[in-house]
């Protein structure tokens, strides 16, 4: 094998693992990028809650269909959720996309 060929050999396999590297890379930051966007809209949409003089959001209740002032966690889950219910996971749901109910 001719060096001509040995380097040519040698210069297209680095090229290929840094073009490798760069599509990782680009990849995570990509999704790093996506998840703090999402982060940012579900605080954005958490903070336009209204609130009370105590800082509680105040909620209606998808459980009980009732007003309620609740604070909310650093998940933005009311101090009333509850695990695996369907109607406080819909209600946490509906919170970090700004379209629950207020009052």
């Amino acid at each position: 094998m001719s060096d001509r060929r040995r380097l040519t050999q040698f210069l297209r396999s680095k090229l290929q693992a840094a073009g490798e590297q760069y599509e990782q890379v680009r990849g995570s930051t990509d999704r790093q990028l996506e998840e703090a966007q999402q982060a940012y809209e579900v605080a954005k949409n958490a903070r336009q809650l209204p609130s009370d003089s105590e800082g509680r959001a105040q909620i209606v209740c998808r459980r009980y269909a009732e007003r309620r002032a609740a604070m909310l966690d650093d998940q933005y889950r009311p101090a009333c959720y509850e695990a695996d219910h369907p109607d406080c996971e819909g209600c946490v749901e509906d919170i970090r996309a700004g379209r629950i109910e207020t009052w």
